[in-house]
């Protein structure tokens, strides 16, 4: 487990998989705007493939996020669209609702910056996430992660055009906290 001040990174398990569909997934709103694409209901028992992981696909690293305490599920954190040859990728994280507003999605992000650049040698992080997730925001530019530009109504959402903040941070920019491991 990849663990941070108040969070680890685990692999999924499969009693994880019911809370988050519950949760994050069967939630429209939520799963609307986190999402690149509309919301579809998956039927019970389906091999969800935002929950399921797929050892086969190196381009992706799903982890489910445990808040350290208790080591109870609180949501999920992503790696993907891991690019080996630029050495770069994308970070995401969605957390319980009951979970949010609690500063965990600050951990989650540096946590997930370790992982990136000293366990995977990477270059380059990338956050794209709507205007208005003052939260994501807020986490990504906390661990160094910098404004590079706005997406103009690049996302449809829920019946509108929203716009998409774009922050990047680089392996020599980032500082590494004690604690992340």
């Amino acid at each position: 487990m990849l663990k941070g001040d108040r969070v680890g990174l685990r692999a999924r398990h499969e009693e994880d998989i019911p809370v988050l569909r519950a949760e994050l997934y069967n939630d429209v709103v939520n799963a609307s705007r986190a999402e690149g694409g509309p919301w579809r209901p998956v039927k019970p028992g389906a091999q969800d493939p935002r929950l399921v992981v797929d050892d086969s696909n190196h381009a992706a690293v799903p982890f489910s996020v445990v808040e350290l305490a208790g080591d109870t599920l609180i949501g999920t954190a992503t790696l993907w669209g891991i690019d080996t040859h630029n050495r770069c990728a994308h970070v995401g994280l969605g957390l319980l609702p009951s979970t949010r507003g609690k500063g965990y999605g600050t951990d989650v992000v540096a946590v997930l910056c370790h992982y990136g650049f000293v366990v995977r040698g990477l270059q380059r992080l990338q956050i794209e996430t709507l205007a208005d997730n003052h939260a994501m925001v807020r986490a990504a530019e906390r661990n160094g992660f910098v404004r590079e530009g706005v997406l103009r109504s690049s996302a449809w959402v829920l019946g509108e055009f929203m716009d998409e903040v774009l922050l990047g941070l680089l392996a020599r920019e980032w500082k590494q906290r004690p604690s992340a491991a």
